[in-house]
């Protein structure tokens, strides 16, 4: 059957504030009868009106609806058939003129014979019509690298960094007025639909005087900078010392014995509980190697009273001058503190949570760690580092004292929404965020929120010329990411339900530009394909075409919600500095006050930030316009398989393990060569069986988020920890956890998180399976 897709997704005015309406559903998908090629395919006459009329009396109640052209009872085959159908066709249709008429006869016959020739020579017409002019936008492939390349081209490197600069230009203001500049600038590139959602949440902020460590032995004062405290320079780096703090840390003042943990690994805590009892003293503990919050959660358990947090000097980036300088971390894993779970609406139940640790916890420079471990300055030398390391003699006392206020305030997020013309309840989020945080973080809220605003100008030019994608595009900037990605977590839990069921991808410009050396591509195993792909879509006019791996790891930034609460594919495209060493991961924890001028250093003509666009956008446009979703199924079997490598103790059932993944990866194949090919074939597509084919992709990730992960760790298992690790990072942990208690009662939990993973995923391909082989076999 023939027919086009009709947009008919107009809303009234008072539709609800959210894309995921009843009647959006209900009037996604209309059809419009194409008479011509209808006439043409020989299984026509299988075609029933009484269908038809049902579906269009079921969308008769939105009054936005263009009814004109939609009519199923002027269908050709439905007037047709029921003509030949009617045995008493030929007797109501074909008396005899009167023979005292004849005159009239020979009108009627010559009137007959007129309209029969026009009819034969306007179909003759219509056909060579049809087949030598250009289809309009809407019936075209959608899967057009022309109309992406069109796009793409658009964005320039100028452009960028004149949006860049005008962002800059914006006063220190606070989350609200940043996001309502935002929202201007959005409309002002004609953004039709572009709201500000806001929410009141507590925030953790720096008191009225900077956080101090003290040498018991020696008397001196520190700030964290690693400065002296005197007023002088207090007054002088105000700002940056009153941001030098770890929000949402307990707070007071702790003196005790400092105690070297080096990177606060597990052997690291066994070696030291070896030799003295750790109960209540501060660790001196490096920033790196594992997440934050999972190694803070370890040295809770173990008994530790606080925390001083520094980044080694072997561990910096040789392109970067960080020595002197503290940081912010945020040891909130996500979201309003006071409504963990649920969204920060009017009438909220808030939870009294001021502290979310026991640990007194203090980040400090690298030149202030040098002094509490009495070595000199020059511990970096031409030929190699030294990592920082405490002495094994003597004895440090320390006093640190922590001061934090706890307040609530209003972070704003701006949504925009750019609807789709086949599939508006299907949408694709590309997410960035804005800054109102002083200095921390440098300016790279700047460089992601300037990217995200050129691909939106680069796509307006096209919608204005009639072009739309198919499924909606959803343009986020976030508010109160800093603190542990507030705005996107408040927004998603709100909307859980709409986004569970719609949401096909998150495509994430978060820190786009931290460095310019390597690219770093990083996508769930669904998408690395597409994200491969697209590299060398976009450096086909280049000399130089990026070589880099596209891995699964743990990434910052507001996919978090989307990778681990809902399951949704992720990509994220970003320029980074050579890593200086194998403990560089987690790293981007830190928030460091940079200058203003440090990104247009890194990337002065703006070139690094148009290729990071052109691949965001490549990546978005492919996603959102596809027929079949580019999602790769075989590539997760292979993930998981490829996880299952390594060395695990002997609590670990492997040959169960592999037995599973081993049917996981078959029904994957079976899918993707029986379904998937056919699917991608235009000549073998049909519209319900694609739609049937999405939903399934769609959901392909969903079945390995498990119920529980240590603090720090991903609920999806398909990421890995790091590049050095491919295992997953659950099951690690697992055996780190039996080497510190002493027991198998957690691996044997997160090695049945695991399995029922797996096995629900092949549960799932196969379901799908089942469901194409029964609509097949109704058909035959």
């Amino acid at each position: 059957m023939a027919y086009h897709k009709v947009n008919a997704d107009q809303r009234a005015q008072g539709h609800s504030p959210y894309l995921d309406n009843d009647e959006l559903q209900a009037t996604a998908l209309e059809l419009e009868w194409d008479m011509e090629k209808e006439l043409e395919e020989p299984g026509f006459d299988h075609f029933r009106l009484d269908g038809a009329i049902q579906h269009h009396l079921g969308n008769s109640q939105s009054p936005d609806l263009d009814l004109e052209p939609i009519q199923p009872s002027s269908s050709p085959k439905g007037r047709f058939q029921r003509l030949q159908e009617d045995p008493d066709y030929v007797s109501h249709y074909t008396r005899q003129a009167p023979k005292s008429n004849r005159c009239s006869f020979f009108q009627i016959l010559k009137v007959f014979c007129t309209a029969l020739i026009l009819f034969i020579f306007g179909i003759v017409i219509g056909y060579y019509a049809r087949k030598k002019c250009p289809s309009s936008p809407t019936s075209q492939e959608p899967n057009n690298p022309h109309i992406y390349h069109e796009i793409l081209k658009e964005i320039k490197a100028e452009n960028i960094q004149q949006i860049y600069r005008d962002l800059l230009q914006f006063p220190r203001e606070d989350d609200v007025d940043m996001a309502m500049k935002i929202l201007v600038q959005w409309s002002s590139q004609g953004l039709e639909d572009v709201r500000l959602v806001n929410y009141s949440v507590l925030l953790d902020l720096p008191g009225s005087s900077s956080n101090t460590v003290t040498l018991k032995n020696s008397g001196e004062c520190f700030y964290p900078s690693g400065q002296q405290c005197n007023r002088e320079t207090k007054m002088l780096h105000s700002q940056d010392l009153l941001y030098s703090y770890a929000a949402y840390s307990a707070k007071g003042t702790l003196e005790a014995e400092l105690v070297d943990i080096q990177y606060g690994t597990v052997e690291d805590l066994i070696r030291i509980q070896a030799i003295t009892n750790v109960t209540k003293k501060i660790a001196l503990l490096k920033l790196g190697q594992s997440p934050l919050l999972y190694k803070l959660s370890l040295l809770e358990d173990a008994g530790f009273g606080g925390v001083l947090l520094y980044v080694d000097p072997c561990d910096l980036p040789k392109t970067t001058d960080l020595a002197d300088k503290a940081f912010m971390v945020s040891l909130n894993g996500g979201g309003d503190p006071s409504t963990p779970g649920y969204a920060s609406i009017e009438g909220s139940y808030r939870q009294n949570r001021l502290n979310l640790t026991t640990l007194l916890v203090q980040p400090i420079s690298t030149v202030l760690a040098k002094k509490l471990v009495s070595l000199p300055e020059d511990t970096v030398q031409k030929d190699r580092c030294i990592p920082l390391r405490l002495p094994a003699t003597g004895k440090k006392i320390i006093s640190l004292n922590i001061q934090s206020v706890t307040t609530y305030k209003t972070i704003s997020n701006v949504i925009g929404y750019l609807k789709g013309a086949v599939f508006p309840d299907r949408y694709v989020i590309i997410g960035s965020h804005h800054n109102g945080l002083n200095t921390y973080g440098g300016q790279e809220w700047a460089s992601s929120t300037a990217i995200i605003t050129a691909f939106i100008q680069a796509l307006m030019l096209k919608v204005k010329r009639g072009w739309r994608p198919d499924r909606t595009i959803v343009f986020c900037s976030w508010g109160g990411t800093s603190f542990g990605n507030i705005g996107s977590y408040e927004w998603a839990e709100d909307l859980k339900r709409v986004l569970q069921r719609n949401v096909v991808a998150y495509v994430s410009l978060h820190n786009p530009v931290r460095g310019n050396s390597t690219l770093h591509p990083v996508a769930s195993p669904s998408l690395q394909q597409l994200a491969a792909e697209s590299q060398s879509f976009n450096c086909v006019e280049k000399t130089r075409c990026p070589g880099s791996n596209v891995s699964s790891v743990q990434i910052q930034g507001d996919s978090d919600y989307f990778i681990n609460h809902l399951g949704v594919p992720a990509t994220q495209f970003s320029y980074e500095d050579i890593k200086t060493s194998e403990n560089s991961s987690f790293l981007s924890e830190a928030l460091f006050p940079v200058h203003t001028t440090k990104t247009e250093e890194l990337d002065p003509s703006f070139s690094l930030h148009e290729t990071i666009a052109k691949l965001t956008g490549q990546v978005t446009l492919q996603i959102a316009n596809e027929p079949v979703l580019p999602f790769n199924a075989l590539d997760i079997a292979l993930e998981v398989q490829n996880s299952l490598k390594g060395n695990f103790c002997d609590e670990v059932d492997i040959p169960q393990l592999l037995a599973v993944a081993s049917r996981l990866r078959d029904t994957a194949e079976l899918f993707q060569s029986d379904e998937m090919r056919p699917a991608n074939d235009p000549k073998e597509r049909a519209p319900i069986r694609v739609r049937m084919l999405n939903d399934v992709l769609q959901s392909l990730e969903k079945s390995f988020l498990v119920h529980r992960a240590p603090p720090g760790l991903y609920r999806n298992i398909l990421y890995r920890l790091d590049e050095r690790t491919s295992q997953f990072s659950v099951l690690l942990e697992a055996l780190e956890h039996c080497k510190l208690h002493q027991s198998n009662e957690t691996i044997q939990a997160a090695l049945s998180e695991v399995l029922n993973s797996i096995n629900s995923a092949q549960v799932y391909f196969k379901a799908g399976l089942d469901v194409f082989e029964t609509t097949l076999a109704g058909k035959k």
